[in-house]
């Protein structure tokens, strides 16, 4: 059985740190956090899992702080997580099943990283992170903010997930400020900064900047296809957001110069019909989306609810305007096999109820 250790950085965590510690405590062999200048109870709730515990001076670079997290670790493989990360039951099980079966000739396990929920808990955006590592093939973290690590070496796909359960909000120029930092050290930013860049710019509604950043990121040669991809979508919503309908528009189908329209894709383009009510134009849209397929081992932002949920419910919607009310009856059914607990499913099975009663 291969033994863990667990690397995290930490600054003011004290509302989440014991949660996620307590999640994973009893899974790894060792916890090491490295605290980035603390000024609440973080270093005090840290000392009750582990005496392990580093600060390290912050320089405006998350890769320095994780990397100086992974030289302490002493274990078979280092697992990281943030604060405010949490390791469901179902996924503790996976987890354990997984360390006491895993082949040691594999040297990176990437798992599902789940950042958002719907009311009954279920992931409906979701992507795959380099989540456990084997020491001795040395990985190292790049970029000062949205930092990751490149893949290589024997790689395993698990469907063990990380919930990202957020309780405080980041504050919304924090990578921002790190970015206009680096910039103002002279660094040029690579092709897979430049997109994390002009999404900051976009989330801080710089969207001038924003349409920028991303036409020169979307136009260099460098950079990952889903990137791309998300790029463009990102596009689109900098152009809707300031009324330059069909610049956003043309945004989204710049997405299929790269691959097959993604779901994502195809959603938005549908919405853009249906609410311009052209809704046989909508109903080609979403129904592509139906045909899309998730896949795991992609490394694209992915919104579950589009490869299902959200067609259907849409689909519900376009087909009532044009007067197939069965299909539309039909379609609501589908959408309620996926969330029977949603209030628009509910509220369309009542209104079905009631139309097909009046109408027999």
């Amino acid at each position: 059985m291969i033994s863990i250790s667990l690397c995290m950085i930490v600054k003011d965590e004290e509302l989440v740190l014991g949660r996620c510690l307590n999640s994973v405590k009893n899974l790894v062999d060792e916890i090491i956090i490295v605290d980035t200048g603390s000024t609440d109870k973080t270093k005090e709730i840290a000392a009750l899992y582990t005496d392990k515990i580093y600060d390290f001076k912050w320089i405006n670079d998350f890769s320095a702080a994780r990397n100086y997290s992974f030289s302490k670790a002493t274990k078979d493989y280092i697992m990281w997580l943030d604060a405010d990360d949490v390791l469901l039951e179902e996924d503790y099980i996976k987890l354990q099943d997984l360390k006491e079966s895993l082949d040691e000739s594999v040297d990176m396990v990437v798992m599902k990283y789940n950042m958002s929920f719907d009311k009954n808990n279920n992931p409906c955006f979701s992507y795959n992170r380099e989540r456990l590592l084997k020491r001795s093939m040395n990985y190292k973290w790049l970029s000062e903010v949205h930092e990751a690590i490149s893949y290589y070496g024997n790689i395993l796909y698990s469907p063990i997930a990380i919930s990202h359960k957020k309780i405080r909000e980041t504050p919304v120029d924090r990578n921002l400020k790190i970015y206009e930092y680096i910039l103002s050290q002279g660094k040029k930013l690579a092709p897979r900064e430049e997109f994390y860049y002009a999404r900051e710019l976009m989330y801080n509604n710089r969207l001038d900047e924003a349409i920028e950043m991303f036409n020169s990121f979307i136009n260099s040669p460098g950079g990952l296809i889903e990137n791309k991809i998300n790029a463009c979508k990102d596009l689109s919503y900098c152009f809707f957001s300031q009324n330059k309908n069909v610049e956003g528009l043309q945004a989204l189908f710049r997405s299929f110069q790269f691959d097959e329209p993604r779901a994502e894709i195809c959603c938005d383009i549908g919405y853009y019909f249906l609410d311009r009510q052209e809704y046989n134009k909508s109903i080609f849209w979403y129904e592509l989306a139906l045909t899309r397929q998730l896949d795991s081992t992609s490394s694209a932002f992915q919104f579950v609810d589009c490869y299902n949920y959200i067609p259907y419910i849409q689909l519900c919607v376009c087909y009532d305007k044009i007067g197939n009310k069965q299909k539309s009856y039909e379609y609501n059914e589908l959408a309620g096999s996926v969330k029977p607990y949603d209030d628009y499913y509910i509220y369309n099975k009542n209104y079905f109820k009631n139309y097909f009663n009046d109408n027999q």
